[in-house]
């Protein structure tokens, strides 16, 4: 591939998250709240849909990141953002528990197809890239990604306020001309990182395998801001939360681009931040921007670090295979811990809520800590 056209393929990659997360912020802020709210659903059933939406998307990543070895990462991308457009209108009128279940998992399993796709193809270019590399190249990706989230939620409350479907049609409006796009633009060529390679030892490393189980701790605790904090501070609330957050990871992202740490010693970093950031909630309500200021430089520190380690650790076999693992951990872990969470709260126990998710995080830093002599060796 050209200078000019890889330089192309990367600007549409970031495009490609901007406005995944822009339409993904639209709508899902406001879901918990409409399902309590409007249609009245019980906290654990909110933190079940929400969950399989999550397990959905991170839970089967590994078959999105085998698709993409096996086929090019373009087709699952595309298919991925065609389904997600039907899935958020699905999402937007359903009322029936198994229906928003259907819809939530749809909605999950579309990012599971495009997500694992566009980072091995951003990994497999960034490795060309002269004078950057993997975490450059993914610092810019979360940055994009934040100005996606900051946007997002403004517009959605403003949408909500006239219906939440006009919110979801909005939402699937915005995966629909992606897809166009995708299809058009996207050149079908598989990148290097992602050749066809059918050994499956990495299922047997044990290192990577205990990296996954770790960093699961931290997609638990940052998926927080759509379950138990939005039950904690309404939809008003939320609002500002969510810029807030935007706001502040934009910030901090030249920042941590700027340190250079060594990708597992950002990701330990993460964790400890991750944690910490439940503390503010244990005072109440009122905490929350100090929660979400601290996931979002944590979120920043995972983005700009965890795809540089896990390429390290690929050694450039099946990229998106591997990254497909790491998600299904993280998937799977977010759905038990939103279960959890929500029958803590039904129980009428929201600080024990935040000490656990704290105390979660803290451990999990202690518990990479401990991997790091061996993770650094890669």
């Amino acid at each position: 591939m050209s200078d000019t056209r890889a330089a192309a393929t990367r600007r549409l990659l970031l495009v490609n998250q901007f406005a995944v997360k822009l339409g993904f912020n639209l709508l899902m802020p406001f879901l918990a709240d409409h399902l309590a709210r409007d249609l009245g659903c019980p906290a654990w059933a909110v933190g079940l849909i929400l969950g399989l939406r999550n397990v959905g998307q991170r839970g089967l990543c590994l078959v999105g990141g085998a698709m993409a070895d096996r086929f090019g990462c373009k087709p699952p991308i595309v298919a991925g953002c065609a389904m997600r457009t039907g899935a958020f209108a699905l999402l937007g009128w359903a009322t029936d528990l198994p229906v928003l279940m259907i819809a939530s998992t749809l909605t999950g399993f579309a990012g599971a197809l495009f997500d694992p796709g566009v980072r091995a193809y951003l990994a497999a270019e960034a490795d060309t890239e002269r004078g950057t590399g993997v975490a450059a190249a993914f610092g810019r990706f979360t940055a994009a990604g934040q100005a996606g989230l900051l946007i997002g939620p403004i517009v959605g409350a403003a949408l909500v306020q006239v219906g939440f479907q006009l919110a979801a049609v909005t939402a699937g409006g915005v995966f629909a001309l992606l897809t166009v796009l995708q299809a058009w633009r996207l050149p079908a060529v598989r990148p290097a990182a992602t050749a066809r390679v059918r050994d499956r030892g990495f299922l047997a490393d044990r290192r990577f395998l205990a990296l996954c189980a770790v960093m699961s701790i931290a997609y638990v605790l940052s998926f927080q801001v759509y379950t138990t904090i939005p039950l904690a501070l309404g939809e008003t609330g939320m609002t500002w939360i969510f810029m807030l957050s935007a706001v502040a990871g934009i910030a901090a992202q030249p920042v941590v681009s700027a340190l250079r740490l060594p990708p597992a010693r950002g990701l330990v970093v993460a964790l400890a931040l991750s944690g910490s950031a439940f503390a503010p909630m244990l005072v109440g309500p009122r905490g929350a921007p100090f929660t979400a200021v601290l996931l979002a430089v944590a979120t920043c520190l995972v983005g700009t670090y965890e795809m540089d380690l896990i390429v390290r650790m690929a050694r450039g076999r099946r990229v998106a295979t591997h990254y497909g693992l790491y998600a299904t951990a993280s998937g799977v872990a977010t759905a038990a811990g939103s279960c959890l969470t929500g029958w803590l709260w039904d129980a009428g126990s929201p600080r024990l809520v935040w000490l656990v998710l704290h105390t979660a995080g803290l451990l999990a830093a202690c518990g990479l800590t401990v991997l790091l002599p061996r993770l650094d060796r890669q």
